[in-house]
């Protein structure tokens, strides 16, 4: 039997402030990291995920103080990501506070890391986060994209979630570069095919508007349901998002 759907609020963080952007780009601030984590503890996320997203860029590991300030306020699984590099960043991440680590640009680079990871850290604790955007021309019709989606690799972003999920990591985190902060919805046909090659948890991020987003999120085969800007705006409370979900015959932590 499947686990439950987890909401998942995510905090985009930029110098120290949530921040939230479209495609990546346009970014705008949005508010305290610490302030946020606890009101959605409180409103009723099931986990967070804090994100650095400057820090592979600026060749820097995630800011520790930020992470230790959060995780004081947190009371749900708590994901931390941006300039994971290597097994000592993401042991001091977690002894932060962090309950797990999410490597994107360096696990591409280096895919030992992920190995390396998963066999020191357990793989409870390693999330992959895979960002991509649309490219006809390979076989999944999805392109991987490192350094905060500002960087095309060429690789089948498929073909690199079924490695991935290979190396026993148990969450794969795939945003879709072409549906982000437009909040027209999840890229489904992404969603669906991740789910479908892999055995890990498929997180959905990138494109919640509405609550119906969600659902069709949930029905092609995500397991955690990640979004930002329409928590942070307050444009869906999750317990009516949870309530709608139940209502529509899904379970729901």
């Amino acid at each position: 039997m499947s686990e439950p759907l987890s909401i998942m609020p995510c905090l985009d963080m930029r110098d120290g402030r949530v921040v939230k952007g479209v495609r990546f780009v346009n970014i705008q601030d949005a508010g305290d990291p610490v302030a946020c984590a606890r009101a959605y503890c409180e409103a009723g996320a099931d986990e967070l995920a804090l994100l650095d997203i400057n820090a592979t860029v600026e060749s820097r590991p995630t800011m520790l103080d930020v992470v230790r300030r959060v995780a004081e306020v947190t009371t749900v699984p708590f994901t931390v990501g941006g300039g994971i590099a290597d097994v000592e960043i993401a042991r001091a991440v977690i002894e932060a506070g962090a309950d797990r680590v999410s490597t994107s640009s360096a696990a591409f680079r280096r895919p030992e890391v992920i190995r390396e990871l998963v066999r020191e850290l357990g793989d409870d604790r390693v999330t992959v986060a895979i960002d991509v955007d649309v490219n006809p021309s390979l076989p999944s019709g999805y392109e991987v994209y490192v350094d905060g989606g500002r960087t095309a690799t060429g690789t089948d972003a498929v073909e690199w979630a079924k490695r991935v999920d290979g190396y026993g990591v148990t969450v794969i985190l795939p945003t879709s570069r072409a549906t982000d902060g437009e909040r027209t919805g999840y890229d489904l046909p992404l969603i669906r095919a991740a789910a479908g090659a892999v055995s890990a948890r498929i997180v959905a991020s990138g494109g919640a508007g509405a609550m119906e987003h969600f659902r069709e999120a949930a029905e092609a085969g995500a397991a955690v349901l990640l979004a930002a800007s329409v928590f942070h705006y307050h444009v869906i409370d999750i317990s009516e998002l949870k309530r709608y979900l139940r209502g529509a015959g899904l379970e729901v932590r």
